[in-house]
């Protein structure tokens, strides 16, 4: 494992539905706009693969883990809860108690809708500084900004308020660059959005760079 993609990585443990995606789609730009990788469940689909091995496989890549715990409500179908959530969080934090020296390394966030809310179903983390969204977009990449700039000590990491001016503009651009690529904006899978994301970022750095050379020569 390469010790630089493990330092970038970060690990996303969240809904995967359409309720939450402006969520995740914000979260996802956040942590590519302060140059780390998202990575999630969604990047590989295999059906020969067992998903809680693919899930251990993309933690231990990981050192660091985005982990929202929000969704605990019963299905209305089945009248139980959704526990993939924390029991993703617990492979986490397992991993960084036991693992080798790498894992010990970890760091995560941890997110829920309300403050404390957590305390009456997971008791057991009420240690851990848990952070709420709000189910916020804007409060998602300013809590994905500031942690990540503690946990890595890097100095280069743009302000929350940077992040979201650009992540706004990438929305307003999303259909026409999607369509350029003969993609749905409707409809992206996680690979295809975090290409977006990656190619959109780097158009604009080239273009920033241009700009600087510019007045230099002026």
């Amino acid at each position: 494992m390469s010790t630089t993609a493990y330092n970038d990585n970060v690990f996303i443990n969240c809904p995967f539905d359409d309720e939450y995606k402006s969520l995740f789609n914000a979260m996802v730009f956040a942590i590519h706009d302060c140059s780390f990788v998202a990575r999630s469940a969604q990047e590989t689909e295999d059906g020969s693969q067992v998903r809680i091995d693919k899930i251990y496989t993309i933690i231990a890549e990981c050192r660091y883990g985005i982990h929202d715990l929000s969704r605990t409500e019963l299905d209305e179908k089945t009248c139980l809860p959704r526990f993939n959530m924390p029991l993703e969080l617990g492979v986490f934090l397992g991993a960084k108690r036991y693992g080798e020296k790498d894992q010990q390394r970890k760091s995560c966030l941890i997110l829920d809708k309300e403050l404390y809310r957590y305390q009456k179903f997971i008791s057991d983390i009420s240690g851990q500084d848990v952070k709420s969204h709000e189910n916020n977009p804007k409060e998602v990449i300013h809590l994905v900004r500031d942690w990540l700039g503690h946990a890595s000590r890097r100095t280069s990491i743009p302000s929350g308020g940077s992040i979201w001016t650009r992540y706004q503009e990438f929305q307003s651009d999303l259909p026409s660059i999607a369509t350029k690529r003969q993609l749905d904006a409707n409809r992206l899978i996680f690979n295809d959005y975090i290409a977006l994301v990656t190619g959109w970022l780097e158009e604009l750095e080239v273009l920033s760079r241009l700009q600087f050379t510019s007045r230099r020569l002026q």
